[in-house]
């Protein structure tokens, strides 16, 4: 099974609630969530490369982008 990292859901909306409601909300999990151990020989970063990322292995980097604006998901849509 393939993993997602931004993961969704629909709050409970309030009848009484003032505000426009948000219909979905999501966030990002991160990488090392589905990685049960870390395998021998997985490709690494320069060293270089590893201080801008902040992990030296490339299947753990995760820039934090916003997952609902960076996907195109409005608060308002149903």
């Amino acid at each position: 099974m393939e993993f997602t990292p931004i993961k969704y859901w629909h709050p409970y909306i309030s009848p009484f609630d003032p505000c426009p409601p948000m219909r979905v909300k999501c966030y990002s999990t991160p990488p090392h969530l589905y990685i049960c151990y870390q395998p021998y020989g997985w490709p690494q970063f320069s060293p270089r490369e590893a201080l801008y990322a902040g992990t030296l292995w490339p299947a753990l980097y995760d820039p934090y982008k916003g997952p609902c604006n960076q996907l195109g998901v409005r608060n308002n849509e149903s």
